[in-house]
């Protein structure tokens, strides 16, 4: 059976900023825990070693893989910042393309510092992933 390596932890989070080497990353660091906390109404949660999550829901794949997951989250990695909103909805895309200076991998999007992106644009991110979320995974909407 695969093991979902990110689970939800009792970890602190604010511990976790705390060790964040790079002066203006872990002041990043905070500033997307207030937005990000604020926009969702969800308590920051420690996400396996490194991930800043918000709210949860649980999926499952036509494959029968399923788990559970942060609905958005964040990252503040040593080289970049890595964002994490869902996949999958077209509206994404739009609201990247007005976002600022990033880069984005499967499941993520990198940037380098807050300040490079539009942080209105990040809100409308979050609350987009969160809306599509609850609604291609309807019953999970208060797992957090």
């Amino acid at each position: 059976m695969y093991e979902l390596k990110t689970k939800e932890t009792d970890n602190s989070v604010i511990e976790f900023i705390e060790k964040v080497e790079n002066a203006k990353k872990k002041q990043d660091a905070y500033q997307l825990l207030d937005i990000f906390a604020e926009t969702t109404g969800y308590e920051a949660k420690m996400w396996g070693p490194s991930i800043i999550g918000f709210g949860s829901y649980h999926y499952k794949y036509a494959s029968g893989h399923e788990g559970d997951a942060p609905l958005v989250g964040f990252s503040p990695r040593k080289t970049k910042i890595s964002l994490y909103f869902a996949t999958g909805d077209e509206e994404r895309d739009s609201l990247l393309n007005k976002f600022g200076k990033h880069t984005t991998g499967k499941a993520c999007v990198y940037i380098n510092k807050v300040a490079d992106i539009d942080t209105n644009v990040l809100v409308e991110l979050i609350k987009q992933s969160v809306t599509f979320l609850q609604k291609t995974y309807p019953a999970q909407n208060d797992h957090s």
